[in-house]
C-alpha cells in the first residue's frame, strides 16, 4: 500500500507586510490587544503548515513620519519616530505569538539589544530555518524609506517566495471602493500596471524593487480570519501583483 503524498504548498517563506493600522481594530489610535491576539491565531496556522514566516511591521497605528514631517517636523527626525514605532508593534505581536507557543525573534533595523536582536541576514534566515517567526522592526535603518520598501528588501534578502500585504481592503482598484462605489477589483495585475496606473498599493520604490526581482505580491484583507492561511494555500483571495 502506497500512502497519499501531501500536496506542496505553493509558498514555503513568506514576508508578511503587516500595517500599523491592522493592528488598531476598531480604535482611532493605538494597539487593540484582541485584534493582535487574533493575528498571531492567523500566523500559528500558517506556521503550523511549515511555512516560514517574516513579518514587516508598520508604525501607523502610533506615528507616521511622513505625516508628522508635513507638519513642520524634521524629516529625519520623524522617520526615526516612526520607525520606533514599528518596534513598538513588533513587540506587541512578539508577544501575543509567545503566548501562542510560537518561538519568535524581533529583529531591529535600529540596534537597541536590551529590546531586539540588531538585523543580520544570515542571522534572521537561521531564525527562520529553526522554525522562529521573524519580526522586522524599525524599517531599514534609514530615513525616507517606507515599510513598504522594507517588506521588498527584507524580501529579496531572505529569498521569500511572496510578499503578502495585509490590509484593510480586499485587493487592488483602480479607485478607492470606500469613495468609489463601482471601483475595479483586480484579481491578477502586472507591477508595470500598478505603477503607470498610479494605484496606491505600495510606494513606487517598493513596486518597482519587486517588479526588478520577480517578487509577486498577493494584497488582501487581514481583518477576515483565516485570509492568511487562504492565501499561503493558493486560494484565490484578495489580489495577485506579478
Amino acid at each position: 500500500m502506497t500512502s497519499e503524498s501531501t500536496p506542496a504548498l505553493p509558498y514555503g517563506r513568506v514576508l508578511l507586510k503587516l500595517s500599523g493600522e491592522a493592528l488598531m481594530g476598531s480604535q482611532s489610535f493605538g494597539i487593540d490587544a484582541e485584534v493582535v491576539t487574533g493575528i498571531a491565531a492567523q500566523i500559528k496556522d500558517v506556521h503550523e503548515l511549515g511555512v516560514e514566516v517574516g513579518v514587516v511591521m508598520g508604525g501607523g497605528n502610533i506615528f507616521r513620519g511622513l505625516a508628522a514631517s508635513e507638519k513642520g517636523f524634521d524629516r529625519v527626525s520623524a522617520d526615526h519616530m516612526g520607525m520606533l514605532a514599528t518596534v513598538i508593534n513588533a513587540l506587541a505581536l512578539q508577544d501575543a505569538l509567545e503566548n501562542a507557543a510560537l518561538n519568535t525573534r524581533v529583529l531591529s533595523a535600529i540596534e537597541m539589544r536590551q529590546v531586539a536582536e540588531p538585523y543580520i541576514k544570515r542571522r534572521a534566515v537561521r531564525h527562520l530555518e529553526k522554525g522562529r517567526v521573524v519580526l522586522f522592526a524599525a524599517g531599514t535603518g534609514n530615513p525616507y524609506f517606507s515599510t513598504d520598501t522594507t517588506a521588498a528588501l527584507r524580501a529579496m534578502e531572505i529569498k521569500a517566495d511572496v510578499i503578502m500585504k495585509a490590509t484593510k481592503v480586499d485587493g487592488v482598484y483602480d479607485a478607492d471602493p470606500a469613495s468609489v462605489p463601482n471601483a475595479k477589483k483586480f484579481t491578477e495585475i502586472s507591477h508595470i500596471d500598478v505603477l503607470t496606473k498610479g494605484l496606491g498599493v505600495m510606494d513606487t520604490t517598493a513596486i518597482s524593487l519587486c517588479m526588478d526581482n520577480g517578487v509577486p505580491i498577493i494584497v488582501f484583507d487581514i481583518r477576515e480570519s483565516g485570509n492568511i492561511k487562504r492565501a499561503i494555500l493558493g486560494e484565490p483571495i484578495g489580489s495577485r501583483i506579478q
